[in-house]
């Protein structure tokens, strides 16, 4: 009885020795008496207890590599110290064991080597603005060489670039001094800007004042027109009946010369005609006979005769 409960509890550490549970996102490269045999995807399988090895747990997932600042010499002979990330998956689980001995080892000596290959044939200025340039060149490189290790390079990112200290000092100089450029370009920018608001502001100003001063002068014209309009038909109509009168009254005269038959009358209203001409000058003197002073009573005469 004791001999079943042995054998029985051998055979459940063999079935339970038998069975692999591989999660997901990860990989079991298996061996058979020493040799590479399969790679075991995510799920259970059955595998020969005391024949099958895991040789080694893989995992299929993204994974980032860290590398630590690294000083590098530029073209100018400016030592500087730059640092990266690396981006990668395992494609190919049996490349990545068999064929290195530690492939993250590989990736960070490989990015060291071509970092320094690169920024080497590059200034300073070259290198700090041009980060995409170099991460492009380095994504290019390592993912040839990883190719054999069956990693895929998925992205390089330059993390940090730290010049010399007195190479800062000069760059925040430098920098301070194009800050306060464009901060003085601004400033001029600005007043010229209100400048030319404040000039087109009095042109507009100007235009208004004339418009109105037009306008004004416009009104005013009408209005000076339409007075001596008004004064010239004043006029007008004041001759038309000083015309109207004085040819009433040759009217009357001619009538009364018909009626009277004499000339003598129509001479002696043109004799007061032209001593009423010439007393409204007052430089003129008027010398009157002593015969022509009996005419004036004739004449009295017929004005009287006209007024009735």
């Amino acid at each position: 009885m004791v001999v079943l409960v042995i054998l029985l509890f051998i055979v459940f550490i063999i079935v339970i020795s038998s069975i692999r549970v591989v999660n997901t996102g990860y990989v079991y490269v298996l061996e058979r008496f020493g040799q590479f045999y399969k790679v075991l995807e995510p799920g259970w399988h059955l595998i020969l207890p005391f024949f099958d090895f895991v040789r080694k747990k893989v995992s299929t997932k993204q994974q980032i590599l860290d590398i630590e600042p690294q000083s590098v010499i530029t073209k100018d002979n400016v030592k500087i110290s730059i640092d990266n990330v690396i981006f990668y998956k395992v494609m190919a689980s049996r490349d990545a064991v068999y064929n290195i001995e530690n492939y993250t080892h590989g990736i960070v000596y490989s990015t060291i080597t071509n970092m320094r290959n690169i920024v080497g044939d590059m200034t300073l200025d070259e290198v700090l603005s041009g980060r995409d340039r170099i991460n492009s060149k380095l994504l290019e490189i390592i993912d040839e060489v990883t190719d054999a290790y069956g990693i895929k390079i998925l992205s390089v990112e330059i993390k940090n670039i730290i010049p010399p200290a007195e190479i800062q000092q000069a760059m925040e100089k430098q920098m301070r001094a194009e800050r306060d450029k464009r901060a003085a370009i601004l400033q001029a920018e600005g007043q010229k800007q209100a400048e030319i608001a404040r000039a087109e502001g009095e042109k507009q100003a100007k235009i208004l004042t004339a418009e109105a001063d037009k306008e004004a002068n416009i009104r005013r014209a009408e209005g000076l027109k339409e007075s001596q309009l008004l004064e010239a038909e004043g006029k007008a109509k004041a001759i038309e009946a000083i015309a109207a009168a004085q040819a009433q009254a040759i009217e009357i005269v001619n009538k009364a010369i018909i009626d009277s038959g004499t000339n003598e009358t129509v001479i002696a209203l043109k004799q007061v005609e032209a001593l009423q001409e010439m007393a409204k000058n007052p430089a003129n003197k008027l010398i009157i006979p002593n015969e022509a002073l009996s005419t004036f009573g004739n004449i009295a005469a017929i004005g009287e005769m006209l007024k009735k």
